[in-house]
């Protein structure tokens, strides 16, 4: 019996401790299913409020029965899955062209304090020009390759990683940093032991919301440069009244991106919570 009663407080401790670890996650899939019901809600009701007709305006019923229903779904569904793992290889290429040169370039702001004066205002220039406008002379000077992509994806991905990068660098604390240098680090050292791990919400911050950038800077470039993806595919589609097919490819590329954005914040509690660190101070 008092090896029952000794058993006991632990066996509850742990399934608190399960508990309380599961808790974050069972939330962040709840507001997910919610907001994925809000948004079924608010497609259907602007379809019936603006009087779209049938042949335009597809409802997530009719999107279903493209995808699973009808005699040629599953034609369908293989040619969309198809398209969109193509849409997430270009997207990948960006994803990892953007996010690299945010990292390497918000290191080397830190380090080197001068440059940021001479290339923020770049930075700034670019993120000011619709990347529409941009498009034309990289695929002049880049062809319709996987430059392009890299380019075009890139720089949807950029700016706004190089500021939450470079925000999460600097939040590192005073005290820590004035202690490494008394005891004779330099700037690298600062960055290694100190800003780095203070930056991973920043990281975390910057790799959700280089996600859907990429995944848009992708559909740009497939569009107007390599003609395949979902981008290619949707102006084929539209050039061919395949209307259902655009409908298709617009709803699961924005499902994949939605899922892809809450993975990643996922493994940001994850990561955070093993840690230690908190993600409060970007939100």
């Amino acid at each position: 019996m008092a090896l029952i009663r000794s058993l006991a407080p632990a066996s509850a401790s742990s399934r608190s401790g399960f508990v309380g670890t599961m808790r974050p996650y069972v939330s962040r899939v709840g507001l997910g299913v919610l907001a994925a019901v809000v948004i079924l809600a608010l497609w259907w009701l602007v379809l019936i409020v603006f009087n779209v007709q049938p042949f335009v305006g597809k409802t997530p019923l009719d999107v279903w029965q493209y995808l699973f229903a009808n005699e040629l779904a599953a034609e369908n569904r293989a040619f969309v899955i198809q398209q969109v793992a193509q849409s997430l290889i270009d997207s990948a290429i960006g994803f990892v062209a953007g996010l690299t040169a945010a990292f390497v370039l918000a290191a080397i702001f830190m380090v080197v304090r001068g440059v940021e004066n001479a290339v923020m205002p770049l930075a700034l220039l670019l993120q000011s020009v619709p990347l529409i406008a941009m498009a034309p002379i990289i695929i002049l000077i880049f062809g319709r390759t996987s430059a392009t992509l890299a380019v075009m994806g890139g720089l949807v991905v950029l700016f706004p990683a190089l500021i939450t990068i470079v925000f999460g660098l600097r939040s590192a604390s005073p005290t820590m940093v004035d202690l490494i240098a008394v005891y004779g680090g330099g700037p690298m050292t600062i960055l290694r032991k100190v800003a780095v791990p203070s930056a991973l919400p920043a990281v975390f911050a910057a790799v959700k919301i280089s996600v859907p950038g990429a995944i848009t800077g992708a559909l740009i470039a497939e569009w107007l440069a390599t003609g395949q993806g979902v981008g290619g595919a949707i102006v084929s589609a539209v050039g061919q009244a395949q209307i259902d097919l655009v409908w298709a490819l617009g709803t699961v590329i924005t499902i994949v991106s939605i899922a892809l954005y809450s993975l990643v914040g996922l493994m940001e509690a994850a990561v955070l919570r093993r840690v230690g660190v908190t993600a409060t101070t970007l939100r």
